[in-house]
């Protein structure tokens, strides 16, 4: 784990109450899938180019056509109120500073209207009340949002060990749960809303090309941070499977366990396109604020430049699958 990461955890963990620190630390059922998700990065093994000129090495990359400085993006995380007063507008405002995206939870503390700082997306649930989920979708790209991502690994929750929501915030309303019956055709549905969606949630090659033809924009692999299915496959195993099943049509960006740029370049030489933190981005933002989380994004950066220059490649665009044995 990279040392502002781990310094960022201690701090967190000091300030934050131990029921929110429970909830978001915690993950579901006996937590194997948390557990084994940074260790499954490490598992990974490099093959670097050697005698390449690395003198100018470049982070920049450019998703959906928004130009980033960084492949490290801001995952959608609920309840940023519980970290920092400034809730997810700081978090915002950190990931813009850092030239990141913010990928903002339906769950968050604030109203979307008064998030955004830069780029970002919306994370939608599909809730029984279907027309709520459309509301908000609407809202987010009419506050400017470029895009929706569509959690679709939660039909219910996961039984999750620790704090639960409703222990500290407000109980969802009997709308807002999520719809179980939610299939392929929400992708479309919420599509008509004017902004390319994405799937987040998907660990299958199959279900990768469902979601592309039934009008997805790209997929997120993702395990839920260990929240729902316990023993779901590490994001690190199911990631080559759907992007050979993706095979570049679409973006593939991935989540889960990710602690420093050694485990940014792995994914992106597996194929991914794009990462997203989630809980680091948590511990930031009660460690310093918006500067927590702008810090945070720019060590795994900076980071990953380097480990980028001693594997030989310039640019994302060589990272590629040769650099993994």
């Amino acid at each position: 784990m990279h040392p502002q990461l781990s310094a960022d955890h201690e701090q967190a963990r000091a300030r934050l109450s131990p029921e929110a620190y429970a909830y978001y630390a915690g993950g579901a059922g006996e937590q194997q899938s948390l557990t084994e998700a940074h260790e499954a990065w490490r598992g990974v093994r490099l093959r670097p180019r050697v005698l390449r000129d690395v003198s100018a090495v470049s982070t920049g990359t450019k998703l959906l056509g928004t130009a980033l400085a960084t492949p490290v993006l801001v995952g959608p995380t609920a309840a940023h109120g519980l970290a920092h007063p400034e809730a997810e507008v700081a978090t915002a405002q950190g990931a813009a500073a850092a030239g990141s995206l913010l990928v903002l939870s339906t769950r968050a503390t604030r109203r979307l209207e008064d998030v955004p700082a830069g780029p970002w997306w919306f994370q939608a649930y599909v809730m029984k009340e279907r027309s709520r989920t459309l509301d908000l979708v609407h809202r987010a790209a009419a506050a400017g949002a470029s895009a929706v991502v569509l959690t679709g690994d939660v039909p219910w929750l996961g039984a999750r060990h620790g704090a639960t929501r409703a222990q500290l915030t407000a109980p969802l309303e009997p709308g807002e749960a999520q719809d179980p019956s939610a299939g392929l055709e929400t992708i479309g549905e919420l599509a008509a809303a004017g902004l390319p969606v994405l799937v987040k949630g998907v660990l299958r090659g199959d279900d990768a090309l469902a979601c592309l033809e039934a009008g997805a924009a790209g997929v997120v692999v993702s395990n839920h941070g260990g929240r729902q299915l316990d023993r779901a496959l590490p994001t690190t195993c199911a990631l080559p499977e759907v992007v050979a099943a993706v095979a570049g049509r679409a973006p593939v960006l991935v989540d889960g366990g990710i602690r420093s740029g050694l485990d940014v370049l792995c994914a992106l030489a597996l194929g991914a396109d794009a990462v997203l933190l989630g809980r680091p981005v948590l511990w930031a933002l009660a460690a310093d604020g918006s500067a927590g989380v702008e810090r945070c994004l720019r060590a795994l950066t900076e980071d990953l430049a380097q480990v980028m220059g001693l594997a030989g490649a310039r640019s994302l665009a060589e990272v590629t699958a040769d650099l993994v044995a």
